[in-house]
């Protein structure tokens, strides 16, 4: 048990988000900027298919995980502003895409 404790901690201590300090507040918004600068973070980050296993495997509730947005336990393919849709896309409202792994992309299929 204590093999995976410390393995845990040397997982966080790489991640993208625990080396630019970002405030997790960041990760769990539901404000599309907030969502963006949190997966740009992660697309750059060297633990992302890590991070998005252990999301996965965990059902996160919520928050972006290794560049994926999760709500109820399932990966989001996108969001939007609340109310209704605008007739013309705004280019803000448009999230990056972080490609999944193709292991992971194997695991959401069987699933």
């Amino acid at each position: 048990m204590q093999a995976l404790t410390f393995e845990r901690e040397t997982w966080r201590q790489q991640a993208a988000c625990a080396q630019l300090g970002v405030p997790t507040a960041v990760f769990f918004s539901d404000d599309l900027g907030d969502i963006t600068q949190a997966k740009r973070i992660c697309a750059d980050c060297p633990v992302l298919e890590s991070c998005l296993e252990g999301a996965m495997n965990r059902r996160e509730p919520w928050g972006v995980w290794g560049g994926q947005l999760f709500r109820n336990g399932h990966i989001l393919a996108n969001k939007r502003r609340r109310g209704r849709p605008s007739k013309v896309p705004r280019p803000e409202d448009q999230l990056p895409v972080v490609p999944i792994p193709a292991r992971l992309q194997q695991e959401l299929l069987s699933a």
